[in-house]
C-alpha cells in the first residue's frame, strides 16, 4: 500500500566537536603524570639495568658497609658493601616481571569469563559457584605449595597469583558487564545478527574499561606487595641475586645498625605500589569521559550494488486455519509464557495466529499491555529472559523456526528477519560513529575489504534519505537527531538484506513531520528490497497508511484480524471499535472524543472468557463462562467476539 507525503526535508548536523586522545586527556591530571613517568622511568631503568647501573648487582666493597648516600654510591651500601641502587635496577626486574605475569594472567582469565556470564545464563550457572570455591581458598598456602612443587619458581608463584586473584576480578567485571547488556543497543546487535564474541569485544568490553583498569590497577599492586613479600622470606629470586624483597629484608636485619637501607628499598616498593593505584584510577576517570570510536578512514571504491530485491507477490489474507503456502511468516497458536509460583506459568500471549505474505505490510495494533511488541521479539527470537514459547509455531518460508537449535535461527537475525525498535537513540552504541556500527553490520554480511564495507555504509545511509552520508557517518549517536537516529536503525537493518522487517513503533518517538518521512522511506523500501513489513503501533493512522491487513491485540489475544479498510469501516470487535472511536484521526470535529473505560488487565488478572468483558458495553454472562475462540465473521475477517453478528447488523444498517 503506498501513500503520497509531503517531499523529504534534508537534516543538517552541527559539526562534531574535536575529541581529544586518551593520553591528552590524562595528562591533565597532575597525580596521573606523576605516576606515569615513574613506572615509565622504572620500566626503562629496569630494561637497560645492566647498561646504567653503576656497579654489578653481587659486586662487594667490605670498606664500605651500610654507608649512606654518597658520590661513590648514590643511594648507600648494604650490609656486605653491594651498591644498593645498583642492586635496585636489577631488582626490579623479577618484580616488574611477577607484577605482569600475575596481572596479565587475572585479566586473561576473568575479562572473558565475567563478560560470558553476564551475557550467558548457562555460564552465570555455572561460573558463580566456581567463583565462591576458588576464593575460599587460602591464597598464601597455594602460593606455598607452588613453590615448594616448583623449585621456588616465581614465575609459577605469579601464575597462581593470578589464577587467585581472577574470581575477584571476575566479579567486578560480571556486574559491570551486566548492567550494559541490559542496554537496549545490546539487544539491537543481536537483532542485527552479531554474534556474542563480536558484541563482547566491540560492545560491552569498551563501556567496562573503567572498572577492568582499577581492578587491574589493584592486582598489579597485590601482585608487587606478595612478590616482595616471597622475597623477603627467601622464597623467589635465589640470593644471592638482587630482589625488592630481599633489599627490604636485608634492611630489616641490619635495622639496629642503619635505618637507611630499609627505607630506601620500603619507599620504592611504597612508591610503586601508590602509582599503580593512582594510574589505575586515572585511567579509569580518563577512560569514562572518551567516547571514541574506531575512525576508518575512506578511499574511492567502486560502488557496489546494494540490496537483493525479491519477487512481490499479491498480499495474503492469512485468514484461514491452515498455513498459506504463499505465507513467509506463519504464526500459528503462540503462547508464550513467565514462570509462575509453585511450578506454574504466567502467560503473556495466547494462541496467537497471523500471516505475513512477501512484500506485505501487516500492522498490529493495540494499547500498550496487549502482547505487540512481545509477538514480534517471538518472531525474532528475542524473548526477554525466563520468557518461552510453549506453545504454537512459527513458520519461516515453510519452516518452524522454534524447532531449529539455537545458533541456526540467532544466524536469521539480521539476515532474513530484522528488527527497528521505537527507542532509536538507545539502539545505537554511543561508544562509536555512525558509520563504525553500519559498517559493522555490513561486515557481518559483506566478505569485502574495508574501503569496500565502508562504501557501502555510506550508500546504505544514502538509500534511506541521510543528506551529507558521508559527514553523519563520522559523527556520534548523541550528534544526531531522533530521526536521522531512526534512519540510521533502518540502515543497519538493510545491511543484512533481510526478507522480513519487524518495525516495533518506529515512528513514536518522532515528531509528525518526521513521522510521514519515515513511513515514506519504510514504504519506499520495501518496493524497492520486496521485504514484508510487520508494522506495530498503537496509531491507527499509521496502520492505515501502511498496512494491508492488520491484526488487532489485547490482553495477550488477537481479538480481530482482516483487511485494514474493511476493519476500519466495519469493526467486528467492541476493541476493534473502542479504539476507533477513540482515535483522533478519525473523530468528526466537534463530537466529544469516547474513550475506552478502564485499563488493560495485567496477565494474572485475565479472566477465563472474554479478557475485554470488563470493559464492554455488549458483555453478558455469557462472555464470561469460557474461553473465546477466533471465529470467522465473514471472509477474511476473523473476530474474538461471540457477538459479531450485532455489528454486522449495524454494519448492513450503515450505522
Amino acid at each position: 500500500m503506498t501513500f503520497t507525503v509531503p517531499p523529504l526535508v534534508g537534516e543538517q548536523s552541527s559539526r562534531p566537536a574535536v575529541r581529544q586522545g586518551l593520553l591528552r586527556r590524562l595528562v591533565r591530571r597532575p597525580l596521573a603524570v606523576a605516576a606515569l613517568v615513574y613506572l615509565v622511568v622504572v620500566v626503562i631503568l629496569a630494561v637497560l639495568a645492566p647498561a646504567v647501573a653503576p656497579y654489578g648487582p653481587e659486586s662487594t666493597d667490605l670498606a664500605k658497609i651500610l654507608q649512606g648516600p654518597s658520590a661513590a654510591h648514590l643511594l648507600g651500601t648494604d650490609a656486605i658493601g653491594r651498591d644498593v641502587l645498583s642492586r635496585l635496577l636489577f631488582g626490579a626486574r623479577p618484580a616488574l616481571l611477577g607484577v605482569l605475569i600475575a596481572t596479565a594472567t587475572a585479566v586473561v582469565i576473568a575479562v572473558p569469563v565475567g563478560i560470558a556470564a553476564a551475557m550467558y545464563r548457562r555460564a552465570d550457572r555455572l561460573v558463580s559457584p566456581v567463583v565462591d570455591v576458588i576464593m575460599s581458598i587460602p591464597a598464601i598456602a597455594v602460593l606455598l605449595m607452588v613453590l615448594a612443587t616448583f623449585g621456588q619458581n616465581l614465575s609459577a608463584a605469579m601464575v597462581a597469583l593470578g589464577v587467585l586473584t581472577a574470581p575477584g576480578m571476575t566479579r567486578v567485571i560480571r556486574g559491570a558487564a551486566l548492567a550494559v547488556v541490559e542496554e537496549p543497543y545490546i539487544e539491537a546487535a543481536r537483532v542485527f545478527g552479531l554474534r556474542g564474541p563480536a558484541i563482547a569485544a566491540r560492545h560491552v568490553l569498551p563501556r567496562i574499561i573503567g572498572p577492568l583498569l582499577v581492578n587491574g590497577s589493584l592486582v598489579a599492586s597485590a601482585a608487587l606487595i606478595t612478590e616482595t613479600g616471597l622475597n623477603f622470606l627467601g622464597l623467589g629470586v635465589h640470593p644471592p641475586d638482587p630482589s625488592w624483597g630481599s633489599l627490604v629484608s636485608d634492611g630489616a636485619a641490619a635495622m639496629d645498625q642503619s635505618v637507611w637501607l630499609l627505607f630506601i628499598a620500603g619507599c620504592v616498593v611504597a612508591v610503586t605500589v601508590v602509582a599503580f593505584v593512582l594510574l589505575g584510577d586515572a585511567l579509569r576517570d580518563t577512560a569514562a569521559e572518551t567516547w571514541s570510536g574506531r575512525r576508518e578512514r575512506t578511499r574511492p571504491e567502486r560502488r557496489q550494488r546494494l540490496g537483493r530485491a525479491s519477487a512481490t507477490h499479491a498480499p495474503t489474507d492469512g485468514a484461514g486455519e491452515g498455513v498459506d503456502s504463499d505465507a513467509l511468516l506463519a504464526v500459528r497458536d503462540l503462547t508464550v509464557a513467565f514462570p509462575g509460583p509453585s511450578r506454574t506459568t504466567l502467560e503473556v500471549l495466547q494462541h496467537v495466529s497471523f500471516d505475513v505474505g512477501r512484500g506485505e505490510t501487516v500492522g498490529i495494533v493495540g494499547e500498550s499491555g496487549c502482547g505487540k511488541t512481545m509477538t514480534g521479539l517471538a518472531v525474532i527470537g528475542m524473548l526477554p529472559p525466563r520468557a518461552s514459547v510453549v506453545a504454537g509455531q512459527i513458520l519461516l518460508a515453510g519452516r518452524d523456526v522454534l524447532a531449529m537449535p539455537r545458533k541456526t535461527r540467532a544466524r536469521l537475525r539480521g539476515g532474513t528477519i530484522a528488527f527497528v525498535s521505537q527507542e532509536p537513540m538507545v539502539a545505537l552504541d554511543p561508544l562509536f560513529t555512525v558509520g563504525y556500527q553500519i559498517s559493522e553490520a555490513v561486515r557481518r554480511y559483506e566478505k569485502a575489504s574495508r574501503s569496500a564495507v565502508r562504501r557501502i555504509a555510506i550508500e546504505l545511509l544514502e538509500r534511506v534519505r541521510i543528506s551529507e552520508p558521508e559527514k553523519v557517518a563520522k559523527l556520534y549517536p548523541h550528534e544526531i537527531s531522533g530521526g536521522m537516529a531512526q534512519r540510521v536503525c533502518i540502515a543497519i537493518a538493510l545491511a543484512g538484506h533481510p526478507d522480513l522487517l519487524v518495525a516495533d513503533e518506529p515512528t513514536t518517538a518522532l515528531d509528525v513531520t518526521v513521522q510521514a518521512e519515515i513511513l515514506a522511506l519504510l514504504a519506499s523500501l520495501q518496493r524497492d528490497t520486496g521485504m514484508a513489513i510487520i508494522l506495530i503501533s498503537h496509531d491507527w493512522e499509521v496502520i492505515r497508511r501502511m498496512s494491508a491487513r492488520a491484526v488487532v491485540m489485547y490482553a495477550g489475544q488477537v481479538v480481530e484480524r482482516g483487511v485494514t479498510a474493511e476493519l476500519m469501516r466495519h469493526p467486528s470487535h467492541p476493541y476493534t471499535e473502542g479504539l476507533l472511536a477513540a482515535d483522533p484521526h478519525l473523530a468528526r470535529p466537534g463530537t466529544r472524543l469516547r474513550t475506552i473505560p478502564g485499563a488493560v488487565p495485567q496477565p494474572e488478572d485475565w479472566p477465563v472468557g472474554c479478557h475485554f468483558a470488563a470493559r464492554c458495553q455488549y458483555a453478558t454472562a455469557e462472555c464470561s463462562r469460557q474461553a473465546i475462540p477466533l471465529l470467522r465473521a465473514e471472509d477474511n475477517r476473523w473476530t474474538r467476539c461471540i457477538h459479531f453478528d450485532r455489528f454486522r447488523v449495524r454494519a448492513a444498517a450503515g450505522d
